[in-house]
């Protein structure tokens, strides 16, 4: 038996696993579209933390955090700072959405946003630009998962048929199970992938250098400039701190208003479940060290790999590893791959039915998990096309994600928090942050760096629709006392 047969035999095992998981678990639910978008908000601790985390450290982390530390050394950094900051207003906003989830039954965040604002036409943006930045972010997964299959089987099994194999078994088990197989599958996949990285971190230093603190001292001595902040740049250039630390806040800012991501406020049990996840959260930022420790062990290697992204699977095969080890980390890599993409897909289609469809169009609770299930299939099919062409750096992807993405923390806080706040002024700060962050990526895209002090477009997006917002809502008619009041004064706490 060949090697990548050894190989494809474990990745089938594990596939195998996670589909059986998959369908399985949604017996747990109900049938209504709270069960099947929000778990009927019965997700416990465990589901939980690992439903959060393996959803954040996806295919960027395993594949494009290892290639950053390899070619820009410490700008990777930024990954493990934004993580532990932009959990943190999860632990105040998290409890008082699941308050009015469970009151008004709301099962996205722009249900939540338009129950104080009230708007279709926001609606429908923010389930717009919510698919504008879930595409991208799906791609990676999907190509993520791609890359690693064709490099560990050396080809044989090419990227697009790496993506085709594990993402048709992601989508099986979210159309037949919903969000409850997506806290299972992803508690079975964090376990998995933890283990793997933490596995691979240090055997890879310690069989190469003689340990980690040799390999950073050889590093040091070599390639000094990767160990100096804010890093390099992709063409090897010192980053600029303006650069460094802008991608830090944009990506804070946006972590938790990732629909996937803020959604799960609305399948947790209790309050408390939520707190107790946001304070645990940073544990699970643990998991980049080891991943990190990989890239910067292929900086020395005499040999490389085509691509930066590659770097993971590359050492791996480079360094005469078993081939049951070689499938083991594949296995791992395919787990932060699809713990991710399954809670995108869901999470993609629910929106674009509950925020884009209901809100012009009286649909029954079969009707609308039928289309939900619909446009899984649709989300899918658009992001493994994208997935199979050429693109860009995994992390440059989820940077552009982030940039839109963050424009939905203003009128989160806004909708809880700020009295004065409209519906005009939510509308209006919306649109021209959106705009702004479009504007500055074109044409940074197209060759023309048009961002002062070489601040990440999002944030520019970010301070236009502050402005914009805070300006509008002041100018315009201050909403009803008792309306406010309903989300403002919420106090979050567990019904007794």
């Amino acid at each position: 038996m060949e090697r990548w047969h050894v190989i494809g035999l474990i990745i089938t095992l594990y596939l195998g696993i996670t589909l059986a998981i998959g369908l399985l678990s949604g017996r747990r639910s109900s049938m209504s579209v709270q069960g099947y978008v929000a778990g009927d908000r019965d997700f416990g601790l465990l589901v939980m933390y690992f439903v959060l985390g393996a959803s954040v450290f996806s295919a960027f982390a395993f594949l494009g955090g290892p290639g950053w530390a390899y070619s820009r050394g410490a700008a990777a950094f930024y990954i493990l700072c934004y993580g532990v900051l932009g959990i943190v207003p999860y632990f105040y906003i998290g409890p008082k959405a699941a308050a009015l989830g469970r009151s008004r039954g709301y099962v996205t965040q722009a249900q939540l946003i338009c129950g104080r604002f009230p708007s279709r036409a926001l609606s429908v943006l923010i389930a717009a630009l919510t698919l504008l930045a879930f595409i991208p972010y799906v791609t990676l997964q999907m190509r993520g998962a791609g890359i690693v299959i064709e490099a560990v089987t050396d080809g044989n099994i090419p990227l697009w048929l790496g993506a085709a194999v594990s993402y048709g078994i992601v989508t099986l088990y979210v159309l037949f199970s919903g969000v409850t197989a997506v806290g299972w599958t992803n508690t079975f996949q964090g376990i998995f992938m933890l283990t793997i990285a933490w596995t691979l971190g240090l055997y890879l230093p310690i069989s190469l250098y003689g340990g980690v603190g040799e390999m950073f001292t050889q590093i040091h001595a070599e390639r000094p400039e990767l160990l100096s902040l804010p890093g390099l740049t992709a063409t090897g250039e010192p980053w600029s701190w303006g650069g460094y630390s802008s991608a830090i806040i944009v990506s804070a800012v946006g972590l938790m208003m990732w629909p996937h991501l803020f959604m799960k406020a609305f399948t947790a049990r209790t309050d408390n479940t939520l707190r107790q996840t946001v304070v645990l959260f940073p544990t699970f930022q643990l998991f980049l060290i080891p991943v990190f420790l990989i890239g910067f062990a292929g900086v020395l290697y005499p040999e490389r790999p085509p691509s930066a992204d590659f770097i993971l699977p590359f050492m791996i095969l480079n360094t005469d590893l078993p081939a049951i080890v070689v499938g083991l980390f594949c296995a791992g890599a395919l787990s932060a791959s699809m713990s991710t993409g399954d809670s995108l897909m869901h999470a993609a289609a629910s929106v674009t039915v509950e925020d884009g469809i209901k809100p012009f169009s009286s649909l029954s609770d079969p009707q609308q998990r039928r289309l939900i299930q619909i446009f899984v299939l649709v989300v899918g099919a658009v992001a493994y096309g994208f997935a199979v062409s050429e693109g860009a750096s995994l992390v440059v992807l989820l940077l552009t994600s982030y940039g839109i993405i963050c424009q939905l923390a203003p009128p989160i806080v806004a909708a809880l928090y700020w009295p004065r706040a409209t519906t005009a002024g939510v509308i209006s700060g919306f649109a021209s942050g959106s705009i702004t962050a479009a504007f500055f990526f074109m044409t940074g895209y197209f060759g023309a760096n048009l961002r002062p002090f070489d601040l990440h477009e999002g944030l520019l997006g970010l301070i236009v629709h502050i402005c914009v917002l805070v300006g509008v809502s002041l100018l315009t008619k201050p909403q009803q006392r008792q309306h406010i009041a309903a989300f403002v004064e919420v106090g979050g706490k567990t019904p007794s």
